[in-house]
């Protein structure tokens, strides 16, 4: 390589990146000719779906894509590093790259349970990362892990020193993959999908702690996500990525002010919106379509021509939404609950009698009406989850009363409950584990059916099983398939169609789109509303995403450790909350619209000023 072709004056600088992986299929190209270049100090937010190719280019900084499966086929990744100077990563021997990764290249995973090992201690690994690149004593290891921990928020720094990956919850375990990839003061830190699944308030706490890592030590961040709304919060610049090419990229003002590519158009419509409520959201298929070479290309008759007109045409005055809510409220009551408890038992005296416990559900009382979707939102742990278990008995109840259709079923029995489960299905949050992988997806949905005896004869239940496919918007040759040949989004409608294959009456969703990508998310969240209006459902929508809530939601609970902090219709909750735990919930969620765009970058100019002045 030539001197010539390094000389730059940013720190990273990605020139004409091709990666290749080996299929059975033959070679496919999940990078094509990626270009982008990244300052001191910047971050730069890379958005795209699934298999957008955004994770396979962070790698590929890393030198992590491995042969024989995959393999960077051309391209350079020119990139400052402070003891060696401008260098081709791609050119760099493994122990050169082994020197540079983890010390001036950091990068925090998606899943920090899979990335942290389960049999040493947290504070071990992140020792372990000092004394592989830093010449320290362990002792000194030790005291700058706790000074870690301290600086990325972790409560009580000497228990979670101690505490294995299990034993925290999964934004401590961010957290702690967080401390890790700042152990060496990285020039450059990559982060892939750091927030997906998290709470807002945990979201948010991670988001300043990296904006602190750019003001004060200038570290270089690329942030990988499906979420607009966190990359206006946090990007000077943005790529967008499709199918492993670059559609458009620039400053994050002009994308989020004036997208010019559909697809970027059709990203920014299908989010939910926190200051309006929608009838239905846009989706991606609303603006562009691909071609016969794969290639995406704007419709010649778009649904809509902007996100604006995506908006506007889709919105649903509060008038509108009580006055059909209130009609809802008139019928007598589907689900009463009384009194609801769940305590889980902590500690055994030298009786063996329990002592502390703790109340995951603490004396809790709603109504949910027919054809009303109730919202349960909270952070992780505040009982949302096991409230809508206890709801259908799949966890006993420490005391209380859940009346369905006027029998409390809490007292039912064997046969009897089993009859009401016919009524009552849950659609869980990973779509993957609820489906048995030995299981063709038909007969996956046939298996409630022939339980309940519904229908006379498998030939029946087959066409209703084709017809409840084609009702999610899958086709009937997929009967025969298996999960692992679907995506996520297409596995969560397998998993919708078998809920609905006894005509229930009432639904929970628990978290039935948190790991979706937002344009498959917005899919699957119109389909639920459709279904319901087709079928006249009842849904219990529990989700940690307060927009996602706001839009499928009638009326509203928030929960906070175990107890109902806040309830009514989800509009007022919204507009109007009274309690502060709801107040920083809304705070908390990433906006992504212009306002909040122009306030962000307006933040980030004043304190990267004020930070420089003080050094000085």
């Amino acid at each position: 390589m030539e001197t010539s072709s390094l000389v730059t004056d940013n720190l990273l600088e990605v020139r004409d990146l091709v990666v290749e992986f080996t299929t059975e299929k033959g070679t496919i190209q999940a990078v094509k000719h990626v270009n982008f270049s990244l300052a001191k100090g910047e971050t730069i937010g890379i958005v795209g779906e699934s298999g957008s190719g955004k994770s396979v280019t962070s790698l590929s900084i890393m030198r992590l894509i491995q042969e024989p499966v995959g393999k960077i086929a051309s391209g350079e990744i020119i990139f400052d590093s402070p003891k060696m100077g401008k260098v081709d990563l791609l050119s760099l021997s493994k122990d050169e790259m082994q020197e540079l990764r983890g010390n001036d290249i950091a990068m925090i995973f998606q899943e920090p349970m899979t990335s942290l090992n389960p049999v040493y201690t947290c504070g071990n690994q992140v020792m372990e990362a000092i004394l592989l690149h830093q010449q320290v004593s362990v002792e000194e290891a030790k005291k700058r892990t706790l000074a870690l921990f301290d600086r990325v928020k972790l409560p009580r720094v000497k228990k979670i020193f101690n505490a294995y990956p299990h034993e925290l919850s999964g934004g401590q375990k961010q957290r702690v993959m967080i401390a890790m990839a700042l152990s060496c003061n990285p020039s450059l830190l990559i982060a892939d999908e750091p927030t997906t699944a998290l709470d807002v308030t945990v979201q948010e706490a991670i988001l300043d702690i990296v904006q602190d890592l750019r003001y004060d030590e200038e570290t270089s961040v690329i942030f990988i996500t499906h979420d607009l709304g966190v990359v206006a919060e946090i990007s000077d610049h943005v790529m967008v990525m499709y199918k492993g090419e670059t559609v458009e990229k620039g400053d994050v003002w002009d994308i989020f002010n004036e997208p010019q590519h559909p697809y970027t158009k059709g990203l920014l419509a299908c989010r939910p919106r926190l200051d309006f409520k929608m009838k239905v959201l846009a989706t991606v298929n609303d603006f562009m379509e691909v071609d016969e070479e794969g290639k995406l290309i704007e419709k010649e008759n778009n649904k809509y021509k902007s996100v604006g007109e995506a908006l506007l045409l889709n919105f649903e005055t509060e008038d509108e939404i009580k006055d059909r809510t209130k009609d809802l409220m008139m019928r007598p009551a589907i689900l009463e609950v009384n009194n609801l408890k769940k305590y889980f038992p902590l500690k055994k005296n030298w009786l063996s009698r329990h002592r502390e416990y703790v109340k995951a559900v603490d004396d809790v009382s709603f109504k949910v009406y027919p054809g009303v979707t109730l919202g349960l939102v909270g952070e992780s742990g505040c009982g949302k989850t096991t409230l809508g278990r206890l709801l259908l008995r799949l966890l006993e109840p420490t005391s209380g009363e859940v009346t369905f259709q006027g029998e409390n079923i809490l007292t039912l029995k064997g046969n009897e409950m089993r009859r009401l489960r016919k009524d009552m299905q849950i659609i869980f949050q990973d779509p993957y584990s609820s489906l048995n992988p030995r299981i063709a997806i038909g007969e996956a949905i046939m298996e409630p059916m022939r339980l309940f005896k519904v229908h006379k004869n498998d030939k029946e239940r087959k066409n209703r099983v084709v017809e409840l496919l084609e009702t999610v918007s899958l086709q009937a040759d997929h009967f025969n398939r298996y999960p692992h040949e679907f995506s996520g989004g297409q596995r969560q409608r397998i998993c919708i169609a078998r809920a609905l294959a006894l005509d229930p009456k009432f639904v929970v969703c628990d978290e039935s789109v948190s790991a979706l990508d937002v344009s498959v998310q917005a899919q699957v969240l119109n389909l639920l509303n459709e279904l319901k209006e087709k079928f006249h459902f009842t849904y219990i929508f529990i989700s940690h995403d307060l927009s996602v809530v706001k839009f499928m939601a009638d009326r509203m609970i928030v929960m906070n450790k175990g107890k109902i902090e806040e309830m009514g219709f989800a509009e007022d909750i919204y507009n109007y909350p009274q309690k502060a735990y709801t107040k920083n919930l809304i705070k908390a969620i990433p906006k992504g619209d212009l306002e909040d765009v122009r306030k962000a970058q307006l933040r980030r100019k004043l304190e990267k000023e004020k930070r420089m002045q003080a050094k000085m």
